[in-house]
């Protein structure tokens, strides 16, 4: 179970890399509208709560299976329930599924970092005056929504940006782990960082920020509801890429002889802190422009619709709008190449076949599936696979909302009920010891499942119209 394979360089080089897969729309679209649709401060506070209780046993868990396996999910299953009760081996199925929501993530994924890469060439392309909420057209319609409904509706403005967002992922995948993963997330993430600082720096500076400030980090209590919690525990899987297969593969990709307890609470770091300062940069800019939390609640529109609509009232719009969606293309890179990284990975360990040929089979598989997708914006705007949802949301919901937290289940299962957490605690432990090991023990046996069952329901009854989140 300890086969060699290829690895980091570095305890540095998985931080960095498996932080840089955890930071990606996730945090920077996704996170801050929660958080002001959710009551501000008492999400954060909700959201934080659980990491510890929540993401980071899972993060644990995904990762020490890939290590001590050498392999990624569908390998992991399989190593530790050969040869056992039929039941266990039936829980093989977790692996597959572990496997399978990468292959659905990546093509939208891609779709819509391509639109990140558009609306960075627009702002640099075009004066930020262009999307001011003056400029409206004839029917009174605001020109920055109109714009972004005809963009995504578009048929080759938005394949074309896909092709170019798609191509520079495949060419970093194309250098290997050391060479393309490492040094990609190497250069990147410490720009995503400052970028990250100086934007929020500059939110918390413009006028009225302060009730957009207060509202983020002063908690309200009579604003918890059980939909907080269910929205929390969902955004998890977006910002800690758990239950995605990532952190298996990354995990396969870890020397033996790192820490790693002490390199999981490095990424939970990172990845928390980046979803901090994104809900700080948005959140007072938004209420400083709009005078209220309610432009927040935008969906999709948040990114491209209402940003665009602030920076062109700001002094220097343009330039800090090239800087916003440079820092957004930068980490939907880093999370797409990890997603893809994973596909790669399982065509290369279960068809049995070179990294180049795998390479193809990834960049062949998400192409298409990206294409259609991008198709149900216009061609096939009348193609609803389920619930009504177009295909996207069809996909997104398969992914998100069923198979990842089953895949987690699972994952949870194995550990504590296959494994057993005294052997579990071998495959973890380190030369410094494991300081979270009792939270660790309470939250994967008592918190982990009936957190994932409570994304599980609210997500179905939420998609088939049985609850609003």
């Amino acid at each position: 179970m300890h086969s060699h394979g290829p690895s980091f360089s570095s305890r540095l080089a998985f931080v960095l890399c498996a932080a840089g897969s955890a930071v990606g729309l996730g945090n920077l679209w996704r996170f801050p509208y929660l958080a002001a649709k959710y009551g501000g401060g008492i999400f954060l506070l909700t959201y934080l709560l659980l990491v510890v209780l929540f993401g980071y046993p899972l993060l644990v868990a995904e990762t020490a299976l890939g290590r001590s396996s050498r392999q990624g999910p569908i390998g992991a299953f399989r190593a530790f329930c050969t040869g056992k009760a039929p039941w266990i081996r039936g829980l093989r199925l977790g692996g597959i599924i572990n496997a399978v929501v990468p292959l659905l993530i990546l093509p939208y994924y891609v779709l819509i970092g391509g639109w990140v890469t558009a609306y960075l060439w627009i702002a640099i392309s075009r004066p930020a005056q262009t999307f001011a909420p003056s400029h409206v057209l004839a029917d009174g319609t605001p020109y920055a929504d109109a714009f972004f409904g005809s963009f995504i509706a578009s048929t080759w403005g938005p394949i074309l940006f896909l092709l170019i967002f798609l191509a520079a992922c495949t060419v970093i995948i194309c250098g290997g782990i050391r060479h393309g993963l490492e040094k990609f997330n190497l250069y990147v993430m410490p720009v995503l960082i400052l970028l990250s600082i100086g934007l929020a720096i500059h939110s918390c500076t413009l006028p009225n920020a302060a009730a957009g400030l207060k509202y983020y980090f002063l908690p309200d209590f009579s604003q918890f509801s059980f939909k907080t919690l269910a929205a929390a525990t969902g955004q998890l899987f977006f910002s800690l890429s758990i239950a995605m297969g990532i952190m298996y593969t990354y995990g396969s990709y870890m020397r033996q002889e790192d820490d790693l307890p002490r390199n999981i609470a490095q990424v939970e770091l990172f990845d928390t802190g980046v979803a901090f300062l994104a809900g700080t940069i948005i959140i007072p800019a938004v209420v400083a422009f709009s005078g209220d939390t309610a432009a927040l609640n935008a969906g999709p529109g948040l990114l491209f619709i209402t940003m665009p609509k602030i920076f062109a009232t700001l002094t220097g719009g343009r330039f800090i709008g090239i800087l916003f969606f440079l820092l957004v293309l930068m980490a939907a890179m880093t999370s797409a190449i990890s997603i893809m990284e994973t596909n790669v990975q399982c065509f290369m360990q279960q068809f049995k076949i070179k990294r180049h040929t795998a390479i193809l089979a990834a960049l062949l598989e998400a192409l298409l599936i990206g294409l259609f997708t991008t198709l149900g914006y216009n061609v096939l705007s009348d193609f609803h696979p389920i619930a009504g949802m177009n295909i996207l949301d069809s996909l997104d919901f398969l992914s998100n909302s069923l198979l990842m937290p089953i895949g987690a289940i699972c994952t949870a299962l194995l550990v504590v009920l296959v494994i057993g957490l005294p052997r579990f605690r071998e495959l973890v432990l380190s030369a410094n010891g494991w300081k979270r090991e009792k939270l660790f023990r309470f939250s994967i046996r008592f918190v982990v499942i009936p957190c994932l069952l409570i994304v599980l329901v609210t997500s179905i009854l939420q998609a088939f119209g049985l609850m609003k989140i």
